[in-house]
């Protein structure tokens, strides 16, 4: 696909990953939405930081586990754009990293709500819209390894993991749907005991890169891209 002119959703894309997602969008030429739950500035920021690649960048908040919000955020998309190419659900939330029998019913649904339940509300949502093009999932690591967070985050991922696959099935071959499986990654999520604990972190910029090599190959669908610094080989 060629990005240029293209338009792209990106969730939780005003900061960590979703920023780099967005910049590296808007530096091959993608007019960008840069969805937010809460952080407006950051959104805006990133933003600018889009515009000044010459293309048209808007910020639209949406909670992704709130389908009336998504279903609003997809209409501004839409009403402004008038199209959606590209979706990139990258919005997500660790969690406390806490052992299985400690996890309660508010911990599982509160990490489960945004990092599968949401995904699957927006692309629902940019379905109805999308008439060909890409979906990207950011996945993790712990989709595939359990992780060290724990049960609610490893089983959000592997559950997201799963959906890309089946929404690849489906959709094909008019859209076609892929994954991110990054491990450790440097940003505000990752704090600095566990920055100093860890042998190695991604850079943002390098799950961008992956995003892009997906978006631009239009023969790949129902994949999964490790980038984890060999972390699985460990």
């Amino acid at each position: 696909m060629e990005l240029t002119g293209k338009v792209a959703i990106i969730t939780g894309g005003g900061r960590g990953i979703g920023w780099a997602i967005a910049v590296a969008l808007a530096a091959k030429g993608a007019n960008v939405a840069i969805n937010y739950a809460h952080s407006r500035e950051k959104a805006e920021e990133t933003a600018e930081l889009c515009r000044s690649h010459g293309v048209d960048a808007i910020t639209v908040k949406a909670e992704v586990s709130n389908r009336e919000e998504v279903r609003k955020m997809v209409e501004e998309v839409v009403n402004h754009f008038g199209r959606i190419d590209i979706l990139v659900n990258n919005a997500g939330i660790l969690g406390k990293a806490i052992k299985p029998m400690e996890v309660t019913d508010d911990d599982w649904d509160a990490v489960l709500g945004v990092n599968l339940k949401g995904a699957f509300i927006v692309t629902q949502e940019v379905l109805k819209y999308m008439k060909g093009g890409k979906i990207v999932n950011i996945a993790s690591i712990a989709g595939k390894d359990g992780g060290t967070v724990g049960p609610h985050y490893a089983a959000s991922k592997g559950g997201l993991i799963a959906l890309t696959f089946n929404l690849a099935r489906h959709l094909a071959p008019n859209i076609l749907v892929n994954a991110i499986a990054p491990g450790p990654v440097d940003t505000e999520l990752i704090g600095p005991e566990i920055k100093e604990r860890l042998r190695s972190l991604s850079l943002t910029e390098e799950i961008a890169h992956a995003v892009i090599f997906l978006l631009e190959n239009d023969h790949i669908t129902g994949e999964l891209i490790d980038v984890n610094g060999g972390r699985l080989m460990d």
